[in-house]
């Protein structure tokens, strides 16, 4: 076993959450699940598999993983956090056995990991979507997440590399529930661009994966309101050829890039009209 804690939340989970499990044995002997009240079959697979089991109310995504790096008495001096649809390859599990079995630079914090999105059980490898890095290993009391309301991400203390092989990131929601969270999430996009988090954001000019990707997202919120949606869709579908990526493919760039988009700007026109009538 290699010394490393791993911290996976869980919400109606049941459809992935046992992958994910198993892609970690062998890998840690200190697993932790963070449940916020699943109704459906997730606490008994968690049982079924030997995580240690712990519920904690959700707030939102920074919120909890904080709850957990603060709460869970994990053993290990390594913490290696994923998503209930998350799972790590064979090729990612035996690179971090490699490098934590011998001695990590004491300067490093932690390791971004590259993301492979599954969509329906099709691997998105165009459209900009890999690879796209994620810091999710790092040394206990060096890593922490932002305090953000939408689009969180961990940072860790220290210098940072990158990890080689991806984890796989496996998105099975049904359509209705798929579009019933992005509704809730573009509302706390506007949440997040009308009042910016405050502390703990990772800042652009860092050198983090993230942080460029949010210089990116400067210039697209730049461009004109709705228009970029439709502009972006396009650079990301036919520039980046998002439409090699199959009919799956076609389903997810015009619901992630083009109707998830345009919600968010339509959302901040209405928010945008509502401040000026009370003024």
């Amino acid at each position: 076993m290699s010394p490393v804690s791993v911290i996976v939340l869980t919400f109606n989970s049941e459809a992935t959450i046992g992958a994910t499990l198993d892609s970690v044995v062998g890998l840690s002997d200190d697993v932790h699940v963070v449940d916020s009240g699943s109704t459906d079959g997730t606490l008994a697979i968690i049982a079924a598999k030997g995580a240690k089991l712990a519920s904690h109310p959700f707030e939102n995504y920074g919120a909890q993983r904080n709850w957990a790096i603060d709460n869970l008495p994990l053993q290990h001096a390594w913490q290696l956090h994923l998503d209930a649809d998350e799972r790590v390859t064979p090729a990612l599990k035996a690179e971090i056995e490699k490098l934590l079995a011998g001695n990590v630079d004491a300067e490093i914090g932690g390791f971004y990991i590259p993301r492979l999105v599954h969509f329906h059980g099709q691997a998105l490898k165009h459209g900009g979507m890999y690879p796209i890095y994620h810091m999710r290993l790092f040394r206990k009391g060096r890593g922490r997440c932002e305090a953000r309301k939408y689009d969180q991400h961990f940072h860790a203390q220290g210098r940072s590399e990158k990890l080689q092989h991806p984890m796989i990131d496996d998105i099975r929601l049904s359509f209705g529930e798929w579009t019933t969270r992005h509704n809730r999430w573009a509302d706390a996009e506007v949440d997040e661009i009308l009042n910016p988090g405050g502390g703990g954001v990772i800042q652009a000019g860092s050198g983090d994966p993230v942080a460029e990707k949010r210089r990116a997202r400067g210039w697209y919120y730049r461009a004109p309101l709705f228009w970029r949606a439709f502009m972006l869709f396009f650079y990301r579908y036919v520039v980046k050829l998002g439409f090699l990526d199959g009919k799956e493919g076609l389903i997810f760039y015009v619901l992630q890039t083009l109707w998830f988009r345009f919600l968010v700007d339509a959302k901040l026109y209405e928010r945008r009209k509502q401040i000026e009538a009370r003024k």
